[in-house]
Formats: structure tokens, sequence, C-alpha cells
């Protein structure tokens, strides 16, 4: 795979080279190379240098100057305030750099062959429930963390650790020994029609359950009787899991993302062992007996009592929790899948569970300098009112209904816009613009923050949205086509105007800044980079005639600044799951 470097790297090189010869009394010293509204770059780093070795920064900085100088990266450097280098780069040197990303069909993005396994779990929904809005931040974020960390060289195992375990089983399975044939092959019905089983025999037993006292305590033994693998039992509750599945996969599927079935591992595969992972931790004796219960402590977590608040492995009945499963899929991704980084998708309030499970993990062993975990903790989707998102009742908003309303309303967009579009072609974009703004709206928000759900801005064609990033790709299609036999060329010996250079610039940070999202796993990062990136565009568009240009050779060469534009776009688009259409 081709490696290509970036300007600020060359550039950075440069200036420390120079500083070493200049200043050979300094040893390795970091220009502190950053973008610069003055010149392409600026180098700050001579200030702390000078007050190291007690000179004038503006004198030292003259040494680098000199030592320096101009050639074909550099076109020109020179000292500013108190002691700044302010470093501008030949068009040549920009031209050449993008020439050699757009042969690369990487473009450029760095890939490093890592010899660990990152295990993602993202994407966990519940068996015989709905799926709502609050599952829909976990999909999103875990996804296209997934296809960043892919793209980068990362191996990674997707864990979706759904739902699929306790006593609510004992009620559904009861109810349907007790009414046979109402729940239908998993391969007679499609997602919604699944779902709207399950719901219906999921209500008919609950007001049987609370209505029936022998029907509870029936129900009740029936939870026994699945955690202890009565054979009729866990055949019913394959049914529920099998027709669950569907539903997910119809849900996944309106999200544009691929799950796969061997991927989606639940609670009950943890089940046969979470008695050893009980055993283990009461034996090295991280875990301790408190009240009938197998509970860790820690002196950091306490109640508003001040009590300590422990995390509890095993209950006094002899039952397990949340705890005893995620500690067990702790031992199965670290010793059977050889993860060497756990990294998890969850609610931000469950960041206080996780902490715990972690530290606990960390006493037994199980975590350690070379096999670490980290919460992605993410933040709750805001209604327009500033809360929690909520239908009008009140009810919590079905995700599928959700993601209907915004292809809906992307309709609206396209078919405003649309030219000699048939209706299916209409409907079809329609679907690609509205999943990508929800999943834009998601993505382009810090993971741990919460935000508001406003589909009127998600679909709209100004700001920062999906669908102007969409409509960026969109139209520099346009422009290629209409050049008809003409094809990009970079020509690095013409000079560059303003919004070129910005452009050009911009397009070289490409690579670090993908590199940079996925070690930091930071999506919101490459989704800042794509609007710049389009905004620049936008720049260019309006500034640099492209079809209309001066010369030929400035004709390709524009036409090569807008076929590396698109490419970036829509490989970027691509990592964070969302789709570029050729026409809007």
């Amino acid at each position: 795979m081709a490696s290509v470097t970036s300007l600020a790297a060359t550039v950075n090189q440069r200036v420390a080279d120079a500083l070493s010869a200049a200043l050979p009394e300094a040893g390795a010293a970091d220009p502190l190379l950053r973008r610069s509204d003055r010149a392409d770059f600026q180098a700050n780093g001579l200030l702390a240098l000078a007050k190291k070795l007690g000179g004038n920064p503006r004198e030292l900085a003259g040494k680098v100057v000199e030592t320096l100088g101009t050639d074909g990266v550099l076109a020109d450097v020179e000292v500013s305030g108190p002691g700044f280098l302010n470093l501008t780069v030949a068009d040549r040197a920009i031209l050449a750099t993008l020439a050699a990303r757009a042969a690369d069909d990487r473009l450029g993005v760095p890939y490093a062959a890592h010899t660990g396994t990152t295990v993602i779990d993202y994407a966990q929904p519940n068996v015989a429930k709905e799926m709502h809005v609050g599952h829909l931040r976990s999909a999103v974020i875990g996804d296209a963390l997934r296809n960043m960390l892919d793209f980068t060289g990362e191996k990674t195992i997707g864990r979706h650790h759904i739902g699929d375990w306790g006593t609510q089983f004992g009620m559904l399975i009861q109810y349907l020994i007790e009414n046979p044939g109402e729940l239908a092959p998993a391969d007679e019905v499609d997602g919604e029609q699944a779902m709207s089983n399950l719901n219906r025999i999921y209500k008919a037993s609950r007001a049987v359950f609370d209505a029936d006292e022998e029907f509870k305590e029936r129900a009740r033994k029936r939870v026994v009787a699945l955690q202890s693998g009565d054979k009729e039992t866990l055949d019913l509750w394959q049914r529920f899991v099998d027709e669950s599945k569907v539903y997910f996969s119809s849900v996944f599927e309106k999200l544009d993302m691929e799950i796969r079935d061997e991927e989606i591992v639940g609670e009950s595969a943890y089940n046969a062992m979470m008695a050893e992972t009980a055993r283990l931790l009461e034996e090295s004796g991280v875990a301790v007996r408190s009240e009938g219960a197998l509970v860790v402590f820690f002196e950091d977590i306490k109640g508003k009592d001040d009590k300590p608040v422990p995390l509890i492995v095993q209950k006094a009945d002899g039952g397990f929790g949340y705890a005893a499963s995620d500690l067990s899929a702790i031992r199965n991704r670290v010793f059977d899948l050889d993860a060497t980084t756990l990294l998890y998708v969850v609610d931000v309030r469950q960041s206080l569970h996780f902490r715990m499970v972690f530290e606990t993990a960390r006493r037994a062993g199980w975590l350690n300098d070379q096999v670490k975990a980290h919460n992605m903790g993410y933040g709750t989707v805001l209604g327009a009112d500033g809360k929690p998102f909520k239908t009008r009742e009140g009810e919590t908003v079905r995700l599928q209904d959700l993601l209907d309303e915004a292809v809906q309303r992307a309709a609206e967009v396209v078919r405003e816009k649309a030219q000699d579009l048939t209706e299916d072609e209409i409907q079809e974009r329609a679907a690609q613009v509205g999943i990508g703004a929800v999943k834009y709206a998601d993505l382009s928000t810090s993971p741990s923050r919460d935000y508001k759900f406003d589909l009127d801005q998600m679909v709209s064609l100004n700001g920062d949205t999906s669908v102007y990033l969409q409509y960026a790709y969109a139209r520099i299609q346009s422009i290629l086509r209409k050049a008809g036999e003409t094809g990009p060329v970079a020509h690095e010996q013409l000079e560059l105007a303003p919004a070129e250079r910005a452009l050009g610039l911009h397009l070289d940070a490409f690579g670090a800044t993908v590199a940079e999202a996925a070690a930091e796993y930071a999506p919101h990062k490459l989704a800042a980079y794509l609007y710049q990136l389009a905004s620049l565009y936008t720049t260019f568009y309006d500034q640099c005639p492209v079809l209309k240009a001066d010369t030929p050779q400035q004709f390709e060469n524009r036409l090569f600044l807008c076929d590396l534009t698109a490419r970036t776009l829509h490989k970027g688009m691509a990592l964070l799951g969302i789709r570029t259409p050729e026409r809007l």
C-alpha cells in the first residue's frame, strides 16, 4: 500500500531539522507546527526554546530561517511577532502531494496492521422488545468506529450483547405453553410482523401475570426451568430470540448497517460461565460475602449516606445479574477471542456500572497493561424541548417510526431538487439522504454530549448536515459528467488561486484526520473535517470556474481538485456509514 507523507509532516520535519542545525545546543526540539490564517503553517516552538536557551526568540528564529531557506516545498518563510515562523508551501508541492494521494486507492490514509484485536460491544437491543430512539446512538457510533478502525488496520470483532435472558422470559414462555400456536415461525414473518407478534404476546402474558397469582407462580418456576436448561423451555425461548432477530435485522437494514448473526452474542451466552466467574472472584478475594450476596467494594465509590456502593456479582438468593454476565463476557473476550482492547459503546448513564466492572476485572487480572477496556459512554437524544425524546403522548419513540419519518422528510427535499429522476429513484435517494441525515446528526456531535433531534435541521441543504455534504458530492459528479472527454490531471507547474490552495491543503489532511479520529475513538472529528471540506469546495466552486476555466491545463487541474474532493467525501462518508448519491 502506498505511503503518502502529508505536507504538514514534511514541513514539520524540515523545520525540526533546521532547528537542530541552527541551534545544535537545543537538541531535538518540537517546532509546534499548526495551520495558520497568516500563512499555510505557523511554527511556535521557538518561543519555548528561546526561554530554555536564554536567547532572543526573534534572533533565534532568524538563524532558523537562514538555515531553512526555500526550496521545492517551501515558497516563503518569515519571522512574525515575538518569534513565530510563518511558512508558505509552494503550489507545486501541494499539487505533487495531492497527485500522490489521488494515485492511492486509500487516498494516502495510513494503514498500520495491528497485532492486537479490538472487540466492540455496540447495538444492543432487547429480545421481545421494540427498538426505540435510545438504541440509535450505540448502533450508529459503534458502526462508524468499527469502519474507521478496520480501515486503519485494526482487527475488530463485533459483539451485540442483546438482552435475551431474565425473569420476563418465564412469563412469556409460560404463556406460550398454555396458549400454543400464537407465535408464528420466524421464516413466515417479516420484521414488523415479528415484533407485532411479540408485543401482542408480551401484553397478553403481562395481563395474565398481573391478574392471576397461580400463573405468576408458574411463570416463576418457568424461569428456574429456563436457567436449568429444560428442553421445552429453551426451545420456546429460542423462538422468541429467532423472531426478535428477524425484527432486529429489518431495523438495522433500514439503518443501512450490516449486523452479522454470529456476532449477536447475548446475555444468555454467558449463563454457563457465571458461577465460575463468581467462584474465581471469591477465591481470589476480589469479591466478598456481604449479607448473603457476593459483592465487590470500592473505596472511592460511595452512596448518599457515605456508605460504599458495591458491585453485586451474585444476589443473596443465588441469582446472577448484569455484573456477572458482563464480567463473564470480559473473560470470554480476553481469553477466548484474544482481545487486547475492549470497546463498549453504551449509554453514559451506565458509566458507573462499567467503571466498577472494569476495576473488578483489573483486580482479578483479566484486564492489565496489555489488555484494556474503554467505555465510550454516549449522551442522550433530546427532543426540541431539551428533554429526553418522547412522543406527544409521552411514550418512547420507536426507532423504526423515527427512521421512516426521516426518509419521508428527505423525499420532500429530493423531490424539490430532483432533475430527471423517476419516483423510484427519488425514494432510493430519500432513503440514503434521510438515514444519512440521522446518522450524521449523531456522529457530528461528540459522543459524550447530548444532542437535539431536529429533522427539519437534519435534512436541510444548509449548515452542518449530511445533506450539505451529499449535495456537494453530487454537484461534483455533475461537473465531471459535463466535462465529457476531459479528465482530471494535476498540472504541478500551475499557480493556484487562494481557494484552490485552501482546498488542496485541507485535502492533504485527510489521512492524518482519519488516523487521529480512529485512534481517539472520535468520529465527530472526521465529520467536522468533511463539513469543512464541503465548505471549502463551495468557496472553490464559487471563485474558480471549472468548466469555463481560462486554459485547458487549468480546466484539467480544477477537474483534478473536484475529483479528489469527491473521492475524499465518498470515502469519509462511507467510514461514517453514510451513502453519497451520484445525483440529487
